[in-house]
């Protein structure tokens, strides 16, 4: 990662960067996994369960110290240069709701009526695509099968992706996502890491996530899901050559015909 930069010579720029938190992780030094100390902004604690929806407020991580609070490189770039993902946080907010349903409830089972196709594995994860979950946003069959916690949740995420995590952001997008959260808490959806940026990082947010261009994950994410579905999960050289010739793009220079 640190030759890439340097061949980008991405010192002399210094560009934001908006990425999966895996890859941010990588570049601000971070151990990998669902660490104590996983937060780049603060020393949220990831294993105090019983404080993540109560205490707010961390004290804010001042420094990154090899071998301190899960420190384990010297950081590449500049933890202001980070743009939280919001196609990523959406999926792990779909994530988390999923997994928080009563899976023998009318709800999760409807899940597999209308995603008949996506393993059981999958599904009982929460593991979704952007077209997946606006399919099901436009479902109003998906509501009326939805216990009251069940429902409040969703219908708050719904509100996040729409008035916060997608093109236009609400006057009110800081109020929706509290609502969220405490929406979530009652399910019973356990904190994460993406969970935590939206209730004690709001402010670090950009005022317009819409602008930030998540296509390419996007991009990725169904793309991988048509190849899994035509390759039947079977991984092989084949498969990776069929995903690097769908990474080849044409070029967008303009042609006219002469007259």
């Amino acid at each position: 990662m640190k030759s890439i930069l340097n061949l980008i010579k991405y010192k002399d720029y210094g560009w934001k960067i908006c990425a999966d938190l895996k890859v941010i992780a990588i570049l601000l030094g971070l151990q990998g996994g669902f660490t104590k100390y996983c937060c780049f902004l603060c020393m949220w604690d990831s294993r105090a369960t019983e404080k993540h929806y109560t205490t707010k407020v961390w004290p804010e991580r001042s420094e990154f110290v090899c071998g301190k609070s899960n420190v384990k490189h010297i950081p590449l770039i500049d933890p202001k240069n980070v743009i939280l993902p919001p196609l990523h946080i959406k999926l792990g907010l779909m994530k988390n709701f999923v997994k928080a349903m009563n899976k023998e409830g009318d709800g999760f089972l409807y899940l597999k009526t209308v995603f008949s196709k996506l393993s059981d594995a999958k599904l009982k994860e929460g593991i979704f695509v952007g077209p997946q979950i606006r399919t099901l946003m436009k479902d109003p069959n998906f509501d009326k099968k939805l216990t009251n916690k069940e429902l409040d949740a969703w219908l708050s995420l719904k509100a996040v992706i729409k008035g916060f995590l997608g093109n236009h952001r609400a006057e009110n997008a800081e109020q929706l996502v509290n609502d969220m959260l405490k929406a979530y808490e009652k399910l019973g959806c356990r904190m994460t890491l993406k969970i935590h940026f939206l209730h004690s990082h709001f402010s670090f947010f950009p005022s317009n996530l819409g602008a930030v261009s998540d296509e390419q994950g996007e991009r990725f994410h169904q793309y991988v899901k048509k190849l899994e579905e035509r390759f039947q999960g079977r991984w092989d050289t084949t498969m990776l050559g069929d995903y690097c010739w769908h990474l080849k793009r044409e070029d967008h220079s303009e042609h006219k015909r002469k007259s």
